[in-house]
């Protein structure tokens, strides 16, 4: 699956709290030297947060300071129609993220990273996007086959266009599918067979040529997810390390097929965080992976096919400074992690 081993690099699952795009990304330089990503900016506006900011584009679409919702009582048939006309021929730039969307993109784009063995990016995912983004009668638009279909080919557009934009900073392209709302998959809130899932997320994994991941931060049915195409599965480590573990067979077949496991084993909230040290997470980090060994996965496998990250995103977190220290400690674990097996 992979043409990179990773050895436990570091890198980002996507949001700051920055409002400042450059010193967003000048942050990013400096930490993440090897795998840098773009960073998303949610405190800088409503535009900027996982649902808005890939919503451009999308027919009788709303987006006001606080909410995004689907107004059907605007003219549907033209956009709708040229969205379906770009998906079929392919017309990413159409659809393209603009700066007002994600301001931190786009300053990422233009520092660029001749010596990054890789870029990554990000988009939310087509169940998270389509259980957030409702129509004006509050119903999430994952329940209507139209807007379903509508919101998966617009998301790809969007996907692809991403990864052109980062395949000029670096060939080794990494597009991360966010799907947050996955840990609720299963719930009664969530009414979605897992062919319906798996689908929905192949459509969009399906349009990435690079390598691909999916991001979610909490207690899921893992087996859904590792039984898609994709390249890397990312979870939070620090607060979900034994969900993981309940599906040893899915991954070791998976790792063995060449995936790789992102271990988001940094804790992004302030108080976790000051009480950790990188050999703190160092220590909670082989705790986390032993219990793989002991099904047999070779520990060096871990290792070599092991990305270490965040828990997630960073873009709640109060201040600039805590956000530093995060990736500070990331940095300062890969090191140890590389240094002790690699």
């Amino acid at each position: 699956m992979t043409d990179i081993e990773f050895g436990c690099l570091p890198t980002m699952i996507g949001s700051l709290p920055h409002t400042d795009p450059l010193k967003a990304c000048s942050l990013v330089g400096k930490y993440l030297k090897d795998i840098p990503a773009w960073p998303q900016l949610p405190r800088r506006s409503f535009k900027e947060t996982m649902c808005a900011q890939f919503s451009e584009g999308f027919p009788g679409i709303v987006v006001r300071e606080d909410s995004i919702y689907v107004d059907r009582s605007k003219d549907w048939d033209q956009p709708l129609e040229r969205l379906y006309n770009a998906y079929l021929d392919n017309d990413f730039d159409k659809y393209a993220i603009s700066t007002g969307y994600a301001a931190g993109l786009h300053r990422f784009l233009k520092l660029g990273n001749p010596s990054a063995r890789a870029v990554k990016g990000q988009v939310t995912g087509p169940i998270s996007w389509g259980l957030t983004v409702t129509d004006d009668s509050k119903r999430a638009i994952i329940y209507d086959d139209m807007l379903a279909d509508t919101a998966v080919k617009l998301l790809r557009l969007k996907a692809i266009w991403q990864e052109k934009a980062l395949a000029k900073i670096s060939r080794n392209t990494i597009i991360f599918v966010d799907e947050p709302a996955m840990a609720s998959y299963g719930s009664a809130y969530v009414s979605l067979s897992r062919d319906r899932v798996i689908n929905l997320l192949e459509e969009v994994l399906g349009s990435i040529s690079g390598l691909k991941g999916i991001h979610c931060c909490g207690n899921t049915d893992w087996s859904v997810l590792l039984d898609t195409s994709t390249n890397i599965i990312s979870f939070d480590t620090y607060n979900y390390a034994r969900s993981l573990t309940l599906y040893p067979a899915e991954v070791k077949s998976f790792l063995d097929r060449g995936g790789a496991i992102a271990w988001g084993i940094v804790p992004n909230e302030e108080k976790q965080l000051v009480e950790e040290t990188a050999s703190s997470l160092k220590d909670r980090l082989e705790e986390a992976m032993a219990p793989f060994t002991r099904k047999g996965v070779p520990f060096r496998q871990l290792i070599k096919q092991g990305l270490l990250t965040p828990s997630c995103g960073l873009g709640l977190i109060t201040n600039e400074d805590a956000a530093a220290r995060v990736l500070e400690l990331l940095v300062e674990l890969s090191i140890k992690m590389r240094k002790r097996y690699m």
